[in-house]
């Protein structure tokens, strides 16, 4: 804290004789603080109204109007996230792989490519439902179902995958490829023994970021999912995840305490598999 405000001391001093440096630091930390404090109004707010009813009834195995039983939640919540990595992560990585090291700079399709990926990103989540509900559901005939879930945020998170790994790639040295052509290594084994492993860290922070987004995703996957309050049967199998399951408690109204309980449940599962990847970026990166 100390650090910080000396800082800040240190970095108004430096700037009253320029008024418009001085204007553009103290917006920056006007922005930061505001930043931090509206996150630690949400966090507090959450804790302080869904702590009280944490009980042990919420961790039932059986889902009953009164216990409104998490369980089920976290384990689809669980099983989605990890499909929808499986298939959204290895086609971003390897579509950034392919703008960045493999594709001629100003290719057409490198163009297309990108300008495709801008529009997924800016593309609204219920719309993502939508095309989910009549393409995987209705159209293959998965109906609500995990695989149909997984597949519809997979594809949301592919713009996020996409560009962090593009970003981290471009971060890498080309030096370090050179390095690697000079002593003989191809375009394959650069790519994968020297470029990858020193982009480790940028692509998992945006891996962290797309886990996110997939945790706290409500309308694609109640159009997709589907919201029954048990764990899915399998693949084909419907089941709500938490957010839906916080979503519909308090929409009906009745169980408003439970849904902000579920909140900090939702909250402290999104902070624990954050500390996970977190673990296994710096695992990974001590290794290669």
């Amino acid at each position: 804290m100390k650090t910080a405000v000396n800082k800040f001391r240190d970095g108004f001093r430096a700037r009253l004789r320029h008024p418009f440096s001085l204007l553009a630091f103290l917006l920056v930390w006007a922005a930061m603080l505001l930043t931090v404090a509206i996150l630690a109004f949400i966090v507090i707010h959450i804790l302080v109204n869904g702590i009280p009813y944490l009980t042990p009834s919420l961790f039932e195995w059986e889902y009953t109007s009164d216990n409104c039983s998490v369980v089920f939640a976290i384990i689809n919540t669980l099983n989605i996230v990890g499909m929808a990595l499986l298939i959204g992560v290895p086609i971003g990585i390897f579509a950034a792989i392919y703008l960045v090291e493999y594709a001629k700079r100003g290719n057409r399709v490198v163009r297309i490519i990108r300008l495709t990926t801008e529009t997924l990103s800016g593309i609204p989540s219920i719309v993502y439902g939508l095309f989910g509900f009549i393409f995987f559901n209705n159209a293959l005939g998965w109906g609500y179902s995990m695989m149909s879930g997984s597949f519809t945020v997979g594809i949301m998170i592919l713009p996020l995958v996409i560009r962090s790994t593009e970003e981290a790639l471009k971060s890498v040295p080309d030096s370090f490829r050179e390095g690697s052509f000079g002593l003989g290594a191809g375009k394959l084994r650069t790519v994968f023994r020297v470029v990858l492993p020193s982009a480790i860290p940028g692509i998992l922070a945006g891996i962290i970021l797309a886990i996110g987004r997939v945790v706290g995703e409500t309308a694609a996957l109640i159009f997709t999912a589907g919201s029954i309050t048990k764990v899915a049967s399998g693949l084909f199998g419907a089941g709500r995840t938490l957010a839906i399951h916080m979503y519909l408690l308090s929409n009906e109204g009745l169980h408003v305490n439970e849904s902000y309980a579920t909140a900090v449940v939702l909250l402290v599962t999104v902070l624990l598999i954050n500390l996970l990847a977190s673990f296994v970026a710096k695992k990974l990166q001590k290794k290669f």
